[in-house]
């Protein structure tokens, strides 16, 4: 069962909207869904009176923590509601909002001392919120109701910036704005992604448009990551407070600030009608903006009585009302799955030719948002990581719907796409093994770790080396897998080499099993890896086994000793992506 739809708030969205695109298979309770269908047959045979008279009995609470951007809409809704008598149970239905940026929601949702008993409801500003949330697998129970409203991200940009990219006429992709802001030497700003559902779906939107229009989109991908880093504010409200104040008038002497800004359609509606001088400008991206989408979430709804069931209920119905949905559109946000008309577009800072009535972009699946925060995880801070590579016989093997290409090549296709996106600071370094690779033993270094900006005597830099190397990586003929003695000599030297302040770890790509009886033992190496972890200075391994001969629960094992990760993929091609995912996994662990 989907998403269960607010009455007009959420009904079915035409234009492909979140919900719809996620298809959530998440199951509400029965409790709920009679009282949704009670509720909303009062609240459209008259709106919010329809539910009683004054209100001057005992009172039943319902604590709600939204997103400070729709906060103050839900508060004026509530006392509407307190105003005209709504009533729950014969109770008066006393709704008390808190306005709790997500992200700390999440974090306490997901901590040691979950805030579940703080809240009845949760109205994050994205459902990636509660995806989070359930990932983890520790929180309390989410049942989530309906979108109540709805903002496209946009980019928001002063009138002398605006003129400068050719606002209103000239329009662009996603990958476009962006380049076209460096080509204008306009800052970028906009928020953390860790922090914020707005950056995190701008820098995930903005990958996305770049793989889309050209080849090496990967790379385009990550040097728009890295200039965002250097632009990036804590949270969505820091993000408009670095706008340049001289072009509203104040501290003409003082240029500093981001004259462009990647912020929501709501967030702009503010910033234009709160009085400040000066207007933004909104360039909508022709191929698809993403969106924030509000779901209503009940939050340990396993836990709820039936009492908070239904007043959770009766205030989501009241969000679905004509006067709760003026209340809404006011305050700059779409409801319904449709646009804005064209005075409210007008407001926020869109004219036409821009297409603020496009229809949105696909929401980025779960795998691509882990490998976005991958992305920004090795951008904004430095990595040292040791690659360590299989190139025994079996690397030789064709990979199915390649083109006869061996799973070598696709590796090394990979690699090269994977080193593309870290920044000159990373150190980076590349062993290869087989079995008796290197006199009698099973590995070799190729490249030492060191700074991919660094130089050599030659003039190369250690980019240009590894790129190099790994472009040279071949399968030994009749080489077998030395896995564990690998693991444990390549672990111990980046023990020794720790690289302090940075993202420490073991990148380990196989395609097979131990194959050395000469080795140490699985059960040996495990233990030595436990003996060498050291929680002050994590090293974890992060194992990817390639294709379906690799032993994946070696690769579990060895990772699991060291803190770290271990997936399979088919494809070797798939080992880009899934190193990123993994150093999220990881860095966040």
């Amino acid at each position: 069962m989907g998403r269960h739809s607010l009455p007009h708030a959420s009904a079915p969205d035409r234009t492909g909207g979140l919900f719809a695109a996620r298809r959530r298979t998440v199951a509400i309770s029965a409790a709920l869904v009679l009282a949704l269908a009670a509720g909303t047959a009062l609240a459209l045979s008259g709106g919010l009176r329809a539910f009683g008279g004054s209100c001057d009995g005992e009172d039943m609470p319902l604590r709600v923590a939204a997103s400070p951007d729709i906060a103050p809409a839900l508060r004026t809704v509530a006392e509407r509601a307190r105003q005209t008598g709504v009533r729950t149970d014969g109770r008066c239905l006393d709704v008390r909002v808190t306005a709790r940026p997500a992200h700390e929601v999440a974090d306490e949702l997901t901590g040691p001392r979950s805030a579940f008993a703080a809240y009845e409801v949760w109205l994050p500003d994205s459902g990636l919120w509660v995806d989070q949330v359930r990932a983890s697998g520790t929180a309390p129970t989410l049942g989530e109701g309906g979108n109540v409203a709805s903002s496209p991200l946009t980019l928001a940009a002063v009138p002398s910036a605006a003129e400068k990219l050719g606002w209103p006429g000239r329009t662009y992709t996603w990958a476009g704005l962006a380049e076209a802001a460096q080509r204008a030497h306009l800052p970028l700003g906009v928020a953390d992604p860790d922090r914020s559902a707005v950056g995190l779906l701008a820098l995930a939107r903005l990958g996305t448009s770049a793989e889309e229009e050209k080849p090496g989109g990967g790379t385009l991908a990550a040097a728009m990551a890295r200039r965002l880093a250097g632009r990036t504010a804590g949270g969505d409200e820091q993000v408009l407070a670095s706008l340049p104040r001289a072009e509203f008038g104040a501290d003409k002497g003082d240029p500093s600030g981001n004259p462009a800004l990647i912020v929501s359609e709501q967030a702009a509606h503010h910033h234009n009608t709160s009085g400040f001088t000066g207007d933004l400008r909104l360039f909508y991206p022709e191929d698809g903006s993403a969106q924030l989408d509000y779901p209503y979430t009940l939050v340990g709804e396993s836990t709820l009585t039936a009492r908070q069931t239904r007043a959770a209920t009766r205030f989501m119905t009241l969000l679905g009302t004509e006067d709760s949905l003026d209340v809404l559109r006011e305050q700059g946000f779409r409801t319904g799955g449709i646009p804005p008309k064209p005075g409210a577009a007008r407001a926020a800072g869109a004219k036409e030719p821009q297409p603020y009535d496009a229809a949105p972009a696909k929401v980025p699946t779960t795998e691509q948002v882990q490998e976005t925060l991958g992305l920004w995880a090795i951008t904004v801070k430095s990595a040292r990581l040791t690659t360590v590579v299989d190139t025994s016989d079996s690397m030789s093997a064709p990979v199915p719907g390649k083109d006869g290409r061996s799973r070598m090549d696709v590796t090394r296709a990979s690699l090269l796409q994977a080193l593309a996106t870290f920044k000159p600071e990373d150190e980076i370094g590349l062993y290869d093994f087989a079995r008796r690779l290197d006199g009698s033993r099973d590995y070799r270094r190729l490249v030492p770790t060191q700074r991919l900006d660094e130089r050599t005597e030659a003039g190369k830099t250690q980019r240009d080396r590894l790129t190099a190397a790994v472009e040279a990586l071949a399968p030994v003929t009749d080489g077998a897998t030395g896995l564990y003695d690998t693991v444990l000599a390549t672990y111990r030297e980046a023990a020794e080499n720790y690289g302090l302040g940075r993202f420490n770890a073991v990148v380990l790509l196989t395609d097979g099993s131990n194959q050395d009886p000469g080795s140490i033992s699985r059960d040996a190496l495990v233990k030595e890896l436990r003996k060498l972890g050291d929680a002050q200075r994590p090293l974890p391994v992060i194992a990817i086994a390639v294709g379906p001969d690799a032993d994946k629960r070696s690769c579990e094992e060895i990772a699991e000793a060291t803190g770290g990760s271990a997936y399979r993929v088919e494809d070797p091609g798939q080992i880009h992506q899934v190193m990123l995912r993994s150093i999220t996994a990881v860095a966040r662990r």
